[in-house]
């Protein structure tokens, strides 16, 4: 089987045809709009549930058919001012974990219900712990394996120099499997988490990251995992002869059990970006399978850019996603982005981006979830950043083969920029079968359309028509898109600044 076409993630039985769209809304919401949180959280027994936070109080709306609201469910169980609410999703229902304190003990719940929004039974403790009246209380994650057998919830909790790790290993059906405690040394202005994965064997993994100094690039770099069954890390370092490298990029490879790597790096401390490092771990026989460096040459780095020196190209971009292919390669996807606050005349620069902002280290939530897609910001924040501009240009899409080796690299050409937020900026990627599509907002806002660009298996670039809305006045939020089914799409919109959410069938 040809793995540069079939990714793992894909459908791959759905005819290569491509068909047409259809656009339907829901209605705009009720709720005071700029006071909301949201999150998308799929399809569940046939229904469209989507999860809605306005000023603590929280509710599940349930659509059906053309987006219409079948029901609204009041989470009544959900104390009040809970954080950290987070999603297991299965065919037919979901496991709804949260947390709350209480006392100077933070609790973590969850939540079995079904895709009406009916709990099948009441919410059960999965773990407490004691913070303090004023000590940091948002401790737990969630995360599940890729074939969503095995639940992780892991908290951390800093002390001097070091995190303290309580990992809580779970089946699917919330039976606990093994619980572990480990201190891990760490230092704020050294060391660099990346995301976390549980593997479908229910092994924890992530990267640490080491860097000389707080505003420098990493130097050195480990493999941690912890088996299912043991109470303690392994350090595997992964060398980097010589080279530096940027934020990595994890993935767990599970159907050819292997752990790939990924990341910018460069010839020289603080110097330009050369190319990228491409590392896999073999599980089985617990050794590097292949370590690479693939300069990006000048080729792909004159259309990369519109501005600039070749050397620069690529200064500006941060890997977003790597894509999985089923022969072990990978597709590596980044973006060029950049802000600039007015009166500000420091000039942008990626480390002060990376390293010391409080979106920089994964040890804050919502950063570190391999479902991360961004930040969405309510209208209320808006005036904390009103003097940002934001800056979403071009898209890199490289393949990198099994053996670490690039294949292919492409550039999708897009220009983006917005004031006060970038809620309509960036991009989804969707799986159709036959590639991934790229969707964006095109630059003019006076005819709001959805830019549809497919790379297929072998890096060929086709864009298709534009999605087109015969209904006016809607702004997609493209970026907190969430694909639930094989050829739909459901994407957050704005409607006169109040919250609708559209469904597009491809």
């Amino acid at each position: 089987m040809n793995g540069r076409i079939l990714f793992n993630v894909l459908l791959f039985l759905l005819p290569a045809c491509s068909l047409a769209q259809k656009i339907t809304y829901s209605d705009v919401l009720k709720e005071n709009s700029r006071d909301m949180d949201f999150e998308i959280i799929g399809k569940v027994s046939g229904n469209i549930l989507v999860f809605k936070n306005v000023s603590s109080k929280y509710a599940i709306s349930v659509y059906q058919g053309d987006m219409d609201l079948k029901e609204k469910v009041d989470l009544d169980f959900i104390p009040s001012k809970a954080f950290n609410v987070d999603f297991v999703v299965y065919q037919d229902f979901f496991y709804l974990i949260y947390q709350y304190q209480k006392r100077g003990v933070v609790y973590c719940m969850a939540a079995k219900i079904d895709g009406n929004v009916k709990k099948l039974y009441e919410p059960v403790l999965l773990d407490t712990t004691q913070v303090g009246t004023f000590g940091d209380n948002k401790i737990y994650n969630v995360i599940a394996s890729e074939d969503k057998q095995k639940i992780m919830v892991f908290k951390i909790q800093k002390k001097d120099e070091r995190f303290n790790f309580a990992t809580l290993l779970f089946d699917s059906q919330l039976h606990p499997i093994h619980k572990s405690r480990q201190v891990m040394g760490y230092s704020e202005r050294k060391d660099v988490l990346s995301d976390f994965f549980v593997d479908n064997e229910g092994n924890f993994v992530f990267a640490k990251s080491t860097k000389s100094s707080a505003r420098d690039d990493i130097g050195t770099l480990d493999l941690v995992t912890k088996a299912a069954m043991q109470d303690t890390f392994t350090y595997r370092e992964l060398p980097l002869k010589r080279t530096y490298i940027d934020e990595v990029k994890i993935k767990v490879d599970n159907i050819n059990k292997r752990y790939v790597l990924s990341s910018f790096y460069y010839g020289e401390r603080r110097g330009n970006i050369t190319g990228i490092y491409a590392s896999v771990w073999d599980i089985k026989g617990d050794s590097i399978y292949t370590s690479v460096f693939n300069p990006l040459p000048d080729s792909i780095r004159s259309i990369a850019k519109e501005k600039g020196g070749l050397k620069f190209a690529f200064n500006d971009y941060f890997i977003r996603n790597l894509i999985l292919k089923n022969d072990g390669g990978y597709l590596l996807v980044a973006e060029d982005f950049s802000s600039q606050t007015s009166g500000n005349n420091n000039q942008w620069n990626r480390w002060d981006y990376l390293y010391n902002s409080p979106f920089s280290n994964p040890y804050y939530y919502n950063y570190y979830s391999p479902y991360y897609g961004g930040y969405y910001r309510p209208y209320n924040s808006f005036n904390n950043y009103n003097n940002n501009r934001y800056y979403y240009y071009n898209i890199l899409v490289q393949s990198i083969d099994n053996k670490g080796v690039t294949e292919w690299s492409n550039i999708i050409h897009k220009e983006q920029y917005a004031d006060i937020t970038d809620n309509y900026l960036s991009y989804a990627t969707f799986n159709s079968g036959d590639g991934i599509h790229f969707l964006f907002n095109n630059s003019d806002k006076r005819n709001q359309l959805l830019i549809d660009n497919v790379v297929d298996g072998d890096g060929i670039l086709t864009r298709n028509p534009s999605l087109k809305s015969y209904e006016k006045g809607y702004e997609y939020m493209i970026r907190f898109a969430k694909q639930t089914g094989a050829r739909q799409l459901i994407v957050p919109c704005s409607y006169r600044q109040q919250i609708c959410f559209a469904k597009i069938d491809f």
